[in-house]
């Protein structure tokens, strides 16, 4: 299959003040994005594709570094989302510290870095940016919004915020909400991070250090949620790092700390713990049913005009199938076209990230059914 070759981020300046969930305004801010393929006479092939905690805008092609895009397997010409087909739109969200304006900004009602004086921000208010995005560029509905993970909760919330601006959702591996077990592993790297002596209350950047320590303790844990057991044994196993035991503390002896650590230290060179504290949160915080008094099917009653496909996958333990079926349920109560594909994989919840055969033929199969729609 063709690459897109190399793609060249775009940004949108809005002047006009965000208002969001938790009250306060976001009142000045740009968006970062990036577009593949054209968009047709209609302004009717626009895909929408949502990023999970630590990806970006950017999708697909390669930036100027020679860097993939973070879904570069499913998005290009003659790929699941053939960008020969349709005009795909990778959005990086506010608070996020991949250009969109964020902590790491100036905030210009003080004249200083946001840092931890960012607004903390939601699943909701990212759609609502998108949205005015989507304005911007001339596209009054999009063909379909895609996401997996944090990415699949914005689908979800596109429907139910902006239903008439949406034909197809896709969701894959995500949640109507967080379980316990989920915010718990949220909780215990926001305090890696905020214990960290270099964090400073979140006003680091004034100190001119970076708390890299929790920001690697976060990635870790992170990490090691998102892959399967049987995958971890698969490729480390009981594996030492070196050919005997050292029989120490604190040096590394087996080839999964040896992963762990590197993850961690390439994570703290690239990612903001400001960031990271306001993702985890508005992670925490997504629960559309909570405003129908818990219940999931009420919730999705506003979504009746879309059609949409859940993917779930079989090992995937953070956001397990029987939370993909809660959503499935939801849909059918509502009469509410859904197809729903649990797929046999054993790389846990990163899965959605990765090529897998079954995975992308049921991509495939419906873009051709919403590429029938455009």
């Amino acid at each position: 299959m063709a690459s897109l070759g190399h793609v060249t981020p775009q940004q949108m300046h809005f002047g006009e003040p965000l208002p969001l969930k938790s009250g306060a305004v976001l009142a000045d801010y740009s968006l970062v994005y990036e577009t593949y393929g054209r968009l047709n006479a209609a302004k009717s092939n626009a895909v929408l594709v949502c990023h999970a905690l630590n990806a970006s805008h950017h999708v697909a092609g390669l930036n100027e570094a020679g860097a993939a895009g973070w879904w570069d397997n499913l998005v290009g010409p003659g790929k699941p989302l053939d960008t020969d087909r349709f005009f795909v739109i990778g959005v990086n969200n506010p608070g996020s510290c991949f250009g969109s304006t964020g902590p790491m900004h100036v905030n210009p009602a003080t004249g200083r870095v946001y840092g931890a004086d960012f607004p903390v921000v939601t699943v909701e208010d990212w759609v609502d940016a998108q949205a005015r995005l989507m304005s911007r560029l001339g596209i009054a509905q999009l063909a379909a919004v895609l996401g997996g993970s944090l990415g699949g909760m914005q689908a979800l919330a596109w429907a139910l915020r902006h239903p008439q601006r949406v034909r197809h959702c896709i969701a894959v591996a995500t949640a109507p909400n967080l379980s316990a077990q989920n915010i718990a592993f949220n909780e215990v790297a926001r305090r890696a991070i905020v214990t960290d002596p270099d964090f400073h209350g979140g006003h680091f950047y004034a100190h001119g250090v970076v708390p890299k320590r929790g920001l690697r303790v976060a990635r870790m844990i992170g990490h090691i949620t998102y892959l399967s057991d049987d995958s971890m044994e698969a490729k480390f196993g009981r594996g030492l790092k070196a050919a005997e035991l050292g029989y120490s503390t604190l040096d590394i002896e087996f080839q999964i700390e040896s992963y762990l650590r590197h993850q961690g230290d390439k994570f703290s060179e690239y990612f903001d713990a400001n960031t990271y504290l306001l993702i985890t949160r508005a992670l925490d915080y997504f629960d559309p049913a909570r405003e129908h008094g818990g219940d999931l099917s009420r919730a999705f009653a506003a979504a009746r005009d879309q059609r949409f496909l859940i993917v779930s996958f079989t090992t995937d333990w953070r956001f397990s199938p029987a939370r993909s079926r809660e959503i499935v349920k939801a849909l059918v109560d509502n009469r509410i076209a859904v197809s729903y594909a649990e797929i046999a994989a054993p790389h846990g919840h990163d899965a959605f990230l990765l090529e897998d055969p079954r995975y992308h033929g049921v991509m495939k199969a419906y873009f051709d059914k919403v590429a029938a729609d455009v």
